[in-house]
């Protein structure tokens, strides 16, 4: 009896399981599952990678570690295969890529290894997807049909949101994903966050918000890494994560197709916000791939406080 109510349950939490009963339509149902395991082929790569990686530039004048290249392989393969995708688009590539017949349903775009520059010294690094229905070249609210990002880890996290909130997925020691936690919800307010870009290059909006978060005692939790800096937000249900607009770049860093995108795709359906600090990332159209923007993502309290601050001193 034990062994069988065990077994049901680990059926119920494993993540196609979950996506049948969440309401995924098939073939998405089986693209997202695809992605995820590809996340464990990428995982598997950054484990017997050097901790010293030879380094090239990449197409944006970046120090690219040899692992980006390979993580970017490894999706562009395996997507290929999937039989579901017809373009795909990633921080690696200069130009989108054709990899299906033409007929295919959806379109992926791939920040394949975020942060790689933190893997010599040991810290959480992610794989950021967006998956489109129409051409990616668009509003994310309208060509979005669902997101991910895996976390590589203490643990090899997943949080995927396919239109009906964000679930969060741990790889287990039999490699298969399982339900960590549903319907993530975020809080009203929270009470970290975690903020890109050097003082001195702030603008004075940005920094009079920042001031009334350090004033109201939330707590700075930053790594320099986007996936985990993000998922800590998450995951700690509340608090915000900016990368703003500079003196010297005043459209950010962060590139809106590959990074931002897919990220407020799942803050949304888990009930909070991203701004560029005054539209909503969403509503934005995408000009090109190298699109940079401003970035306020978190909790609806945190997010529209700071759409004041700049509104009064931009």
């Amino acid at each position: 009896m034990g062994e069988g109510i065990g077994d049901y349950t680990k059926y119920i939490t494993d993540l196609r399981r979950h996506m049948w009963i969440d309401g995924v339509e098939t073939e998405l149902r089986r693209l997202i599952w695809q992605i995820a395991v590809t996340g464990k082929y990428i995982s598997a790569k950054i484990h017997e990678s050097n901790r010293k990686l030879a380094g090239f530039q990449n197409i944006y004048g970046e120090e690219q570690l040899s692992l980006d290249r390979s993580a970017d392989e490894i999706l562009k393969n395996q997507l290929q295969y999937s039989g579901f995708v017809r373009d795909y688009s990633s921080e690696e590539q200069d130009t989108i890529v054709r990899i299906g017949q033409g007929n295919e349903k959806y379109y992926v775009t791939a920040d394949p290894l975020d942060g790689s520059s933190l893997v010599d010294t040991n810290l959480a690094i992610g794989t950021i997807i967006g998956i489109h229905k129409e051409s990616m070249m668009a509003e994310g609210r309208r060509s979005m049909v669902a997101a991910l990002y895996i976390t590589y880890g203490p643990l090899i996290t997943m949080v995927y949101s396919a239109g009906k909130g964000a679930h969060e997925f741990v790889l287990n020691r039999e490699g298969e994903y399982v339900l960590s936690q549903e319907n993530i919800t975020l809080e009203e307010r929270g009470s970290i966050y975690s903020l890109g870009g050097l003082r001195k290059d702030w603008t004075e909006g940005h920094r009079r918000y920042v001031e009334h978060l350090e004033e109201a005692g939330y707590k700075l939790r930053y790594s320099g890494g986007f996936v985990p800096d993000i998922n800590q937000i998450l995951i700690k249900r509340g608090g915000i994560f900016t990368y703003p607009a500079l003196k010297k770049s005043p459209r950010g860093k962060l590139r809106l197709l590959f990074e931002l995108q897919p990220m407020a795709f799942i803050f949304e359906q888990a009930g909070g916000m991203a701004t560029d600090g005054r539209e909503p990332i969403l509503a934005l159209r995408v000009e090109d791939l190298d699109q940079r923007c401003p970035i306020y993502i978190g909790s609806r309290y945190e997010v529209e406080k700071a759409g004041e601050f700049l509104k009064d001193h931009p």
